[in-house]
């Protein structure tokens, strides 16, 4: 008998001990109000609009503006009542079979445990003691599992709203269905290419068909991941999000893992053209603020959230934040790496990559029209003009000898003119197939 109960202790102890990791109880913290540089005691209680509600040791409901906080406890504040509004939104259950494998763990614990009592004078001391820690753990694991915060559910895109960020350019045309928001484009920019590349691979821009199953997509209905995935170590093939006027944005990093704005492949806009002389930004497209306005995102990421220029807000190691309405953006920044330093939502791998080469799907293809070409050692781009429709100069100079390619497309057909220092030229015609 005192076999017995010296093991139901050691269990209870034990369970207790596990069942409460992290604890429970008062969530009594320190907030520090800008407006008189004091510090109070208190809980979190809840905030409607921008009045944040609190509640001392004495349990006297406190009231205060959202402002009157550190940036600090204004982020704790916005993170901790958008977690209490997606906790107390319904959400929708769907009629699919599910292991709950922390349920089984429990039940395999508490069996554990009714076996080590039911045999408790029948097993020698050492397997009794075995068992009971066996059956501790197992529940532990079955506890921890039950007390995991479900994943949060973002409030669905507002396709509205989306429809006037991408709207703003004639180029630009949008559609959607139940699951994303669709953007087409012909990927060439309104604004000039290519002036200010040091480090260039011959590549010039040319249209792209970003139209039907071939369009950008931007989910409709953003999820939280479990795990960031960094932009350091991940996403060196494809874009990562998309801009307002239709062009694609991919990691800072080049498939190199090179910072592809620090050696010198970026024009003035932050953009250049990859192998198949498609034209895409590796910088957030600051430039763009003027044109949305101040208030709207410059880029959606292809995990669904925003992405905002520069800010004075306090941003995660995402390089991003929870705002004032409960949801989540990213911003700019003036350093690497620069935007979207670790992807804060749900994305599809295309299975056929691999890190820190793989690709977020779905992603538009691009479609060449001649043989990607080498890096031309000491080529500086130093003009780029469009004398009319979809006919292009581009000049650029070596040992300060100036170079001109003349080139354009009509009807699928493509034809470039290589003017060389002396004024002599070739030409090349190719078909798009």
């Amino acid at each position: 008998m005192k076999k017995l109960i010296l093991l139901l202790t050691l269990f209870l102890f034990t369970f207790q001990t596990f069942a409460h990791v992290g604890g429970h109880g008062t969530l009594i913290k320190s907030w520090k109000l800008i407006h008189n540089e004091k510090t109070i005691q208190a809980d979190f209680l809840q905030k409607e609009g921008d009045v944040v509600y609190l509640v001392d040791r004495n349990h006297e409901i406190l009231k205060f503006n959202i402002i009157d906080f550190s940036k600090a406890d204004q982020n704790f504040i916005l993170k901790k009542a958008n977690w209490i509004r997606l906790k107390n939104t319904p959400h929708k259950t769907e009629n699919t079979f599910s292991i709950h494998y922390s349920s089984i763990f429990l039940f395999t614990g508490l069996a554990l445990l009714l076996f080590v009592i039911y045999n408790v004078k029948r097993k020698s001391k050492t397997n009794l003691i075995a068992y009971s820690i066996l059956s501790a753990v197992v529940l532990l694991i079955g506890c921890k599992g039950n007390s995991t915060t479900k994943s949060l559910k973002i409030a669905t895109n507002n396709i509205a709203f989306l429809e006037s960020v991408f709207g703003v350019f004639d180029k630009v045309t949008t559609r959607h269905d139940d699951d994303y928001f669709y953007i087409e484009s012909d990927g060439i920019p309104e604004h000039e290419m290519m002036t200010g590349i040091t480090n260039w691979q011959q590549q010039v821009p040319i249209n792209h068909d970003y139209s039907g199953e071939n369009a950008w997509a931007i989910p409709l209905q953003p999820e939280l991941a479990t795990t960031s995935l960094s932009t350091k170590d991940n996403f060196m093939k494809g874009a990562i999000a998309i801009a307002a006027n239709g062009i694609p944005i991919f990691n800072p990093l080049n498939n190199r893992g090179e910072d592809a704005n620090v050696i010198g492949e970026l024009d003035k806009w932050g953009g250049h053209c990859g192998r198949a002389d498609d034209y895409h930004y590796h910088l957030p497209p600051s430039h763009l603020q003027t044109k949305v306005g101040s208030n709207k995102p410059i880029a959606y990421a292809l995990d669904g959230f925003p992405v905002y220029g520069e800010t004075t807000e306090q941003l995660d190691e995402n390089l991003g934040r929870f705002t004032s309405d409960s949801t989540y953006q990213y911003h700019a920044v003036k350093e690497y790496p620069y935007l979207i330093a670790a992807m804060k939502g749900k994305v599809k791998i295309n299975q056929r990559t691999k890190a820190p080469e793989n690709e977020i799907m779905p992603q538009a293809k691009t479609k060449g029209v001649r043989p990607d070409l080498k890096p031309l050692r000491g080529a500086a781009i130093t003009d780029f003009k469009n004398p009319k429709p979809q006919q292009y100069s581009l000049t650029y100079t070596i040992d300060s000898l100036v170079h001109v390619i003349n080139y354009g497309w009509e009807n699928g057909n493509y034809s470039y003119e290589f003017v060389n220092p002396d004024g002599t030229s070739e030409k090349t015609n190719y078909q798009r197939k």
